[in-house]
């Protein structure tokens, strides 16, 4: 077992924001890559790691069930050791009027979104309490601050990461273990540039810079949360959406 480097574990992390936090978090740290169905885009990560000299694993598990987060934090453990640094990043849309969304894809939304980031930190916590230190960082978004039309379940399962984490802040600050909230907006990915241009140009005059943000700038505020450097940073929920959400 290796035991130079921190570990750091990206749920959901095979491509676009996950991605690009594994990237920039395997250039200090070990990572494991998550992922739920797409092996041949984490096994992608993970070359693209070890070609830059890094270490990664990928590790498959569907974040939303029980078994199979104690099944890869597990696994992590057995290549890596304990996890240092959590991001739960996993997440899915199911968009729809409230009127009109099935109970299937609100409990999906809410079980990948928000119980995912339960399960993964109540076993994170376990091994950072005995060490003295760890991160956690939950991906929320601006939307589950100011909401959003045909996203109720969405922004609740995201308004809900939120409340975790200033909770959870508050349980473990005293054995210097941070948890924080990053509330992304419009982030030029897949989805977003999949968008009509009529809706992108109707969301781009909302968002005051002018301009959608990039996977690279979400990983930066990531990875600076997860170091050294932000270990007096907790409870905190730190929006990087253009100005999209402001009060």
């Amino acid at each position: 077992m290796v035991v130079d480097k921190r570990v750091a574990l990206i749920t959901g992390s095979s491509r676009g924001i996950g991605r690009a936090i594994a990237l920039d978090l395997a250039t200090t740290m070990r990572v494991v890559v998550n992922y739920r169905t797409n092996e041949r885009e984490a096994d992608s990560v993970v070359a693209q790691i070890e070609a830059a000299g890094g270490q990664a694993i990928a590790v498959q598990a569907d974040v939303s069930v029980s078994a199979q987060v104690t099944d890869m934090f597990r696994l992590v453990n057995e290549s890596f050791g304990s996890v240092d640094v959590l991001v739960n990043n996993a997440g899915i849309t199911r968009d729809n009027l409230l009127l009109r969304i099935p109970e299937d894809d609100w409990d999906s939304v809410i079980d990948t979104n928000l119980k995912s980031a339960y399960l993964c930190s109540k076993i994170a916590v376990r091994t950072m309490l005995r060490r003295r230190w760890g991160r956690i960082i939950n991906m929320s978004s601006v939307v589950g601050s100011i909401g959003n039309p045909g996203q109720v379940n969405y922004a609740a399962s995201k308004s809900g990461m939120i409340g975790l984490t200033k909770s959870l802040a508050k349980e473990v600050a005293a054995r210097n273990i941070t948890v924080n909230a990053v509330t992304p907006g419009y982030i030029a990915t897949d989805i977003v540039e999949g968008l009509p241009l009529r809706s992108q140009a109707q969301i781009l005059s909302r968002i005051p810079v002018g301009r959608f943000g990039i996977v690279d700038d979400v990983a930066k505020l990531v990875g600076f949360l997860s170091s050294d450097n932000a270990s007096y940073i907790t409870g905190q929920t730190i929006g990087i959406d253009g100005g999209l959400g402001m009060a």
